[in-house]
């Protein structure tokens, strides 16, 4: 399998596990429903750890699966630019797709819930204040404290990670994001995670739903990315790349 499949892949399924499990807590008469944000933050944490491992498996060792660690690897040099544009177009595919299986799993539910903000909640993220100057800040600091600490952890100055374990380390890192940072913004850190679903909202016949809200619908898209090259210059500053 190429890389740019295994990077679909391995996308996909962290939003059917990922969006899922928001899903699964904000929808009516789901065994689930109100579950909280602990359980949305530790649901993500654990779809974004088999999410690395089935993209490792179906073909990219470098497990991305978010097209903000896509463009810092293309700052340090690993990809050329064209390679990282494709990749990232199937990350955004990826989610794409798994947010249309997050639909079909769910779909009695659709019509249970009457609230079209908790129906927009469950494909994509939305700011608990908006204001969007912030909102921007948030998505860029939150960036940061994934990308900083993946590069410092897996850095030589650590002593290596252990082969199967990076995965699990991550995993424990978006938790903290999330628990820690996630409750402005809903801590996309992921333009994919939002871009992809978001779109998914916008075609698929899901019913109760209303706009997309793609007056808002930039800011986890361009915040990631500039949290990624926020990152690259923090990583240069303190010499980890």
């Amino acid at each position: 399998m190429s890389s740019y499949f295994g990077e679909f892949f391995g996308t996909m399924i962290m939003i059917i596990l990922g969006n899922g499990v928001v899903a699964n807590v904000c929808l009516r008469r789901t065994k689930a429903e109100g579950g909280g944000w602990m359980v949305i933050t530790a649901g993500w944490a654990f779809a974004v750890m088999v999410a690395i491992f089935c993209a490792m498996a179906a073909g990219a060792p470098q497990a991305d699966i978010n097209p903000a660690l896509t463009l810092i690897k293309m700052l340090v040099g690993i990809y050329e630019p064209l390679p990282a544009l494709i990749t990232m177009l199937c990350q955004t595919a990826g989610a794409f797709l798994g947010a249309c299986i997050v639909w079909l799993h769910f779909g009695p539910h659709w019509e249970e819930t009457n609230d079209s903000g908790l129906i927009l909640a469950v494909f994509s993220t939305g700011p608990a204040i908006r204001k969007k100057t912030w909102n921007l800040v948030s998505e860029i600091i939150g960036t940061s404290m994934l990308i900083v600490p993946v590069f410092c952890i897996f850095s030589r100055g650590v002593g290596g990670v252990v082969p199967g374990v990076g995965p699990f380390i991550v995993s424990i890192l978006i938790w903290s994001i999330g628990l820690s940072l996630g409750g402005t913004t809903g801590y996309a850190l992921n333009p994919a995670r939002d871009l992809g679903p978001r779109l998914a909202h916008a075609v698929l016949p899901i019913a109760n739903k209303g706009e997309s809200d793609w007056d808002y619908a930039w800011i986890p898209i361009v915040g990631p990315l500039l949290g990624a090259v926020l990152s690259f210059a923090i990583l240069k500053m303190i010499c980890v790349i």
